[in-house]
């Protein structure tokens, strides 16, 4: 809250603010699920799709007829293979819209049910696919291999599920997420009364060994490979015979801000109405 009020309310701000005061965990922590309902990674033949489609609640999201829901609409998806939401929403499920699908399935269910997001995936037949969802849907992931063969290609989107890279390598990171990333790192730096005393060329090395460290976070062949922590991605691929085309990871609800419910004051209010 404070962090918001002193950014005037901007979201990215306020995380960025955050990290600079030192409190990383408090960063983190804004990528935590702040909506129910379930993700999904579904592959046919040389397409695949990873969607996600939201509810309010998460006992909604382990209801069959919500699991239904989302059979239905992937196969919708993996058949019509729509470019974006729009499309999406006006696919054919039935003989009716995805739209009206889900207003329907709204009514049945009592909660608001929506679709959020969707990245249709076209490999090559030299390509291979690698597809792993965690607990039923809360995570999805979906990898793209040159070479290797099933199992890599499963192991990475496994990689990929538990670790959230968020560019192939380095050399696919933007200069401008780069730059942000070095203004960060010398924020904190800024903030560290310790190192003060620092010589400029001394400070200048803590900030590109910080910065480095930050960028191999977020790069997937320079990360520690999940099942060996003596191996980084890069190896494991190189002794697979493996390259990474891309890769999709969606979790459930990130980037959405959650409501916050007080359920003892909810059922009073009730109570106080009757």
């Amino acid at each position: 809250k404070k962090a918001l009020i002193e950014c005037d309310g901007d979201m990215e701000k306020a995380i960025d603010w955050l990290r600079e005061k030192g409190i990383a965990k408090a960063a983190k922590k804004s990528g935590r699920i702040a909506a129910e309902g379930l993700t999904r990674v579904a592959v046919d033949g040389n397409t695949a799709v990873v969607f996600e489609v939201n509810s309010e609640t998460d006992f909604v999201a382990k209801n069959e007829q919500f699991i239904e829901l989302l059979d239905k609409v992937q196969n919708a998806l993996l058949a019509q293979k729509p470019a974006d939401v729009d499309a999406a929403l006006a696919a054919d499920v039935d003989g009716e819209t995805l739209e009206t699908t889900l207003a329907n399935a709204t009514a049945t269910i009592g909660e608001r049910i929506s679709f959020r997001r969707l990245q249709v995936v076209e490999k090559n037949d030299d390509e291979i696919f690698g597809s792993y969802m965690h607990m039923g849907g809360k995570i999805s992931a979906l990898a793209v291999l040159k070479g290797g063969n099933d199992e890599v290609a499963k192991n990475i989107a496994m990689q990929v599920a538990s670790m959230a890279p968020q560019f192939i390598s380095r050399d696919h990171m933007p200069q401008e997420f780069i730059e942000h990333e070095k203004g960060i790192q010398l924020e904190i730096l800024k903030n560290d009364e310790s190192l003060n005393s620092k010589p400029e060329n001394v400070l200048k090395g803590i900030v590109e060994g910080r910065l480095s460290k930050s960028l191999q976070d977020v790069s997937l062949i320079d990360q520690i490979y999940f099942k060996n922590p003596d191996l980084k991605v890069a190896q494991y691929l190189k002794e697979s015979g493996a390259d990474v085309v891309t890769f999709v990871r969606y979790a459930v609800g990130e980037g959405i801000e959650k409501r916050e419910e007080n359920f003892a004051e909810e059922v009073m209010s009730q109570v106080a109405g009757k």
